[in-house]
C-alpha cells in the first residue's frame, strides 16, 4: 500500500486541463521531485493534494485512506504539512511566534519545540526578531519550519529554493535531509535542477497538466520527453 497515492487527479480551470490524469505513488521516508515547465500543473497538484482544490476526477488516498474529499484543515491533521511559493509569514510576530501560531497545548513545550526548529535551520538566534525584518531567505526557512511544528509525516514544499541564497538553501536541503532520514516524506516542487538532482531519490514530471516521466534523477536528466517539454524541439 502507498503512503500516498494520487490516482486519476483532473482539475480543470474554464475548461482548460490544468491537471489532467495525473496518476504516482510515494513511499514513506523518501525525497521525490515534482517538475516541469511554469504552468505544468505543479502548484495545482500541490492544492489537490491538500484540499485547497476540489478533483473534478480521480482520488487522492493517504495512508490508505480516502482525504480528496476532506477540508484542508482535516488533511493537515491526517498529517500533511505543506509551503507555498509565496511566502505566507506574519511579518508583525516574531520567527518564534510564527512558529506558535499553529500549535496547541501547553505554550511552554511549544515554545520548547519552535527553538528546536529554529536551531534546526541555524535561526535560533533570531528567535526573538520581527519576521519582517528577516531576509527573504530567512522567511522561507520560519515557514518550513512552522510546518514541521505539527509534526506531519508527509511535507510539500513548494519551491523551497527561489530567491534563497546559497548558504541559507544549504541549511535547508541538509534540514531536509535530516527529517528523510527521521522516517518523514517529502515532495518537493523545485526548478533548482541541481536541487532536485542532488537531493530527491525519484522525480515526476508534468507538462501541460500531464505526467510525461517519472524515475530516478539520472535518468530524467537524459529523457527526451523532459528535455523536450523545457527546451523545445
Amino acid at each position: 500500500m502507498a503512503f500516498l497515492a494520487v490516482e486519476g487527479v483532473r482539475k480543470s480551470f474554464g475548461g482548460v486541463a490544468a491537471v489532467n490524469g495525473v496518476s504516482f505513488a510515494l513511499e514513506a521516508g523518501r525525497i521525490y521531485g515534482l517538475i516541469g515547465p511554469n504552468g505544468s500543473g505543479k502548484t495545482t497538484l500541490f492544492n489537490c493534494i491538500t484540499g485547497l482544490e476540489r478533483l473534478d476526477a480521480g482520488r487522492v488516498t493517504f495512508k490508505g485512506e480516502r482525504i480528496d474529499r476532506l477540508r484542508p484543515y482535516r488533511i493537515a491533521n491526517r498529517g500533511i504539512g505543506r509551503t507555498f511559493q509565496v511566502i505566507r509569514v506574519f511579518p508583525e510576530l516574531t520567527a518564534l511566534e510564527n512558529l506558535l501560531v499553529v500549535t496547541r497545548g501547553p505554550r511552554v513545550d511549544a515554545e520548547r519545540r519552535g527553538r528546536e526548529l529554529l536551531e534546526l535551520v541555524k535561526l535560533e538566534r533570531l528567535a526573538g526578531e520581527y519576521a519582517g525584518n528577516l531576509s527573504y531567505g530567512q522567511q522561507k526557512l520560519v515557514e518550513f519550519v512552522r510546518v514541521l511544528m505539527t509534526d506531519p509525516a508527509l511535507i510539500l514544499l513548494d519551491e523551497p529554493a527561489a530567491g534563497v541564497n546559497r548558504t541559507l538553501l544549504n541549511d535547508l536541503l541538509a534540514a531536509v535531509a535530516r527529517l528523510r532520514d527521521q522516517g518523514r516524506t517529502i515532495l518537493l516542487v523545485e526548478h533548482d535542477m541541481k536541487v532536485v538532482m542532488g537531493l530527491c531519490e525519484m522525480v515526476f514530471v508534468l507538462d501541460h497538466g500531464e505526467k510525461i516521466a517519472e524515475g530516478p534523477p539520472g535518468l530524467i536528466q537524459a529523457d527526451e520527453r523532459v528535455i523536450e517539454a523545457y527546451f523545445g524541439r
